[in-house]
């Protein structure tokens, strides 16, 4: 009786968190393709990659902004792909309490890659930012999905 509820329990857990992994809206598989090119951005602009790479917290979305104006919504295993002007630039990223924010100096013609990481917080879990190189950036954007651009909400100061 004990073996047969314990299995019944388990097999339970197991649809309930498979059927509760967060989506987003997706990009087109083309788009994708031609961004996982990491071409240089036009010309006069940089280009800003924002990748959630990781599992943990795969039951939430976590919106991202660039300069307060939001992107959209980050699953696990996906990405976003932002041109700007050169100059400084306010990454944002939705946390248990308030955004958490990265400034990041753009130069023209290059790519940057930041990472957008899901923190244990005290009711759900929370994200962060954080620039990582070239290299790391490049693997973790391979091995995600490039999210549709939702915006152009404005970020609140609070959630």
């Amino acid at each position: 009786m004990i073996k047969k509820t314990f299995l019944l329990l388990t097999l339970f857990a197991s649809v309930y968190l498979v059927g509760c992994a967060a989506t987003v809206p997706m990009a087109s598989l083309e788009e994708d393709s031609a961004r996982k090119q990491f071409k240089k951005p036009t010309k006069g602009m940089g280009g800003i990659y924002i990748y959630r790479d990781s599992t943990l917290g795969f039951a939430l979305t976590k919106a991202v902004f660039v300069d307060d104006v939001m992107l959209g919504e980050t699953a696990a295993q996906t990405y976003f792909y932002k041109e700007v002007k050169p100059g400084s630039h306010k990454l944002s990223t939705e946390s248990e309490f308030s955004n958490n924010d990265l400034v990041i100096n753009v130069q023209k013609g290059r790519n940057y890659f930041v990472n957008q990481f899901i923190k244990l917080g005290l009711f759900v879990g929370g994200a962060d930012l954080q620039l990582v190189s070239d290299t790391a950036g490049m693997s973790g954007v391979t091995q995600c999905r490039l999210a549709k651009e939702t915006g152009p909400l404005k970020a609140a100061s609070n959630y």
